[in-house]
């Protein structure tokens, strides 16, 4: 009996130590530390996961990990995890595979425990097929590990490129990111940033002081809205932690766990026979006036319910995810109230990458075309919009999934080729009766086809009226392209939704392949 009682203690004694451990490993960097984080606005790396995932489905790995550096005095500071929180758990009942750096830690910086770490994870994710999500809040890497942190940072770009078109991977900044720590959310599928309180940068605002000699500060330099709307390396603005976490479980509504499956379907109560007359008298029938496409998309919808991705940035193109008949949809469209929602050197970047992760994840594409064409300047010209603009084309061309467009208004020159055109394995492309389908608008072709007639007329002012009116009537709709095959209905645009539902219904069983190859050449 005396033995049985000293082996039970024995092993209460471990289980006490056990627990002990563990609430070391919960407390990070110290209770100190945890206010300083709190005194900063900003959360805890497991209040962060407590947010992000379902209740009580958050599955810890590598608690008890710790640095191995000795050199700098480290030897004497070890944290039970180190600077990172990884692990697996669920959003809205789905896997996901999660790291949270803790800035309580040694201001989550990367040691080589701490990538390696996040490699395990992912690699995890890899092999089951479920997404994985970054929660960002570093000061870099740890300076003290030398070569070994910067061989940690390349361990997990790989890992990213690898995992990229296969796994969906969202990085969320909830802090600091700075210099080669950027490059690993950059490879990332989506990034959300708070305002405020999160920034990225490859040098910061000392760096640049010191060799541009340039004043600005974290903000200005690489806050959540300049990356939101200037450098477009964002693509949601919060602002707040918690809304942030809430947009990234929203975002992974839409999307598959892995590029074998289905995005996911939810019930819908919003009737896919919906007719909307308003949509009748939305679009302005001259050319020249503007109106908000989000609201054409909202009317068309789910529940008006439509997820902007890149909302602040090139917004003469809108893009973003919603549903129909409760199945998700990629939606891209022309912003005639931006720039006549004419397609630069931004918005075609915009679009074609949201295309390829669209094609990417098996999510259906809805175009809505109102396009004058390709912003003319010397700018652009000496910007590369010829690049850029192929790559939207070249995304079009690829992708694979059901493609259905709708042509709203115009549809002018090249750019009516590159919005998923009939020409480029559209699959239904459906036009209003105001759609109006040329080489370049009524006042253009006129002055340049008729040039001649024009000057010799006794009144050239009304000459030129006549035959900008004879224009209109002959190629300003529809019809030319409808003849030729070019577009495979004209509908009212009250019955928009219920053809779009019944399309992609249609199309849920495509199959479409390109040639074998180990990659193509996109033009970047």
């Amino acid at each position: 009996m005396a033995k049985k009682t000293e082996i039970g203690s024995g092993i209460e004694e471990q289980i006490a130590r056990l627990r002990a451990l563990r609430e070391e490993a919960r407390l990070g960097g110290g209770p100190r530390r945890i206010e300083q984080q709190h005194a900063r606005g900003k959360l805890t790396a497991r209040e962060r996961l407590d947010l992000l995932l379902d209740p009580g489905t958050f599955t810890e790995l590598d608690p008890f990990v710790t640095h191995r550096c000795a050199e700098f005095g480290l030897a004497n500071q070890r944290y039970l995890g180190d600077s990172v929180v990884t692990g697996y758990g669920q959003i809205d009942g789905r896997l996901v595979f999660v790291f949270s750096q803790d800035f309580t830690v040694f201001g989550g910086s990367l040691s080589e425990a701490h990538a390696e770490k996040v490699c395990k994870i992912m690699d995890l994710a890899m092999k089951v097929g479920a997404p994985v999500v970054g929660l960002n809040d570093s000061g870099g890497a740890r300076i003290q590990e030398g070569v070994t942190s910067l061989a940690g940072y390349a361990d997990i770009f790989l890992r990213n490129v690898m995992a990229s078109g296969v796994v969906p991977q969202i990085s969320a900044i909830l802090g600091p990111c700075a210099g080669g720590a950027v490059y690993s959310p950059a490879m990332t599928d989506f990034i959300a940033m708070v305002k405020e309180t999160s920034y990225m940068f490859v040098t910061g605002p000392e760096v640049v002081r010191t060799v541009t000699h340039e004043e600005v500060s974290f903000e200005d330099l690489g806050g959540a809205m300049v990356h939101n709307s200037v450098s477009g390396v964002a693509h949601f603005a919060a602002n707040s932690e918690p809304e942030c976490l809430h947009l990234v479980r929203r975002l992974l509504s839409y999307v598959p766990s892995n590029n074998a499956e289905d995005p996911p379907a939810v019930p819908c109560d919003d009737p896919t026979d919906r007719m909307d007359p308003k949509l009748d008298h939305l679009v302005p029938a001259q050319a020249t006036k503007s109106y908000d496409v989000r609201e054409v998309i909202r009317r068309i919808v789910d529940h008006g319910d439509f997820l902007e991705v890149h909302e602040h940035w090139a917004e003469s193109i809108v893009v973003g995810f919603a549903r129909l008949a409760g199945r998700p949809v990629g939606v891209v469209a022309q912003q005639p109230a931006v720039l006549a929602g004419v397609l630069d050197i931004n918005a075609s970047t915009k679009g074609a990458r949201f295309v390829r992760f669209c094609d990417c994840f098996n999510v259906p594409l809805v175009t809505l075309v109102d396009v004058p064409g390709f912003l003319p300047g010397v700018g652009q010209e000496h910007g590369g919009i010829i690049r850029h603009g192929a790559k939207l084309l070249y995304a079009y061309c690829e992708a694979t999934v059901p493609k259905v467009t709708v042509i709203l208004r115009k549809a002018y020159g090249g750019a009516y080729d590159v919005m998923s055109s009939k020409h480029i394995r559209g699959d239904i492309n459906l036009a209003w009766p105001t759609a109006e389908i040329a080489v370049m608008g009524p006042e253009g072709a006129v002055n340049i086809i008729f040039r001649d007639t024009i000057a010799d007329a006794a009144d050239p002012e009304a000459e030129r009226k006549r035959l900008v009116a004879e224009y209109v009537e002959r190629f300003a709709n529809p019809y030319v392209a409808a003849g030729r095959g070019y577009i495979d209905d004209v509908i009212e645009p009250h019955e928009t939704r219920p053809r779009l539902v019944t399309a992609l219904a249609m199309l849920r069983s495509k199959r479409d392949t390109n040639p074998p190859k180990k990659h193509g050449n996109l033009p970047l």
